[in-house]
């Protein structure tokens, strides 16, 4: 897949992860940022479990991207309290 395949990847996934999450989003950068990481750890853990990992720009692809997002974004909120407590 392309750079720009997982930057709109990354920016659906990232965007829906954050909804889900804290309703809010965490900003247009950020949300790909997140996004993308969370396609990379959507894809490892769906590679862990037997399933196929990120095939394409294609819905499958997404759901794994956006549980993958949705990961990595509880991960960074569990992150930014430890710090600012």
């Amino acid at each position: 897949m392309s750079i720009i395949g997982w930057i709109i990847l990354g920016l659906i996934a990232g965007f829906i992860g954050s909804k889900i999450v804290n309703k809010s989003g965490e900003g247009f950068f950020l949300d790909i940022a997140l996004g993308i990481v969370g396609a990379v750890v959507g894809g490892f853990l769906f590679s862990l479990i037997g399933a196929s990992g990120i095939t394409g720009l294609n819905i499958y692809s997404l759901i794994v991207a956006v549980i993958g997002s949705v990961v990595v974004i509880l991960a960074y909120h569990m992150v930014l309290t430890r710090k600012a407590g």
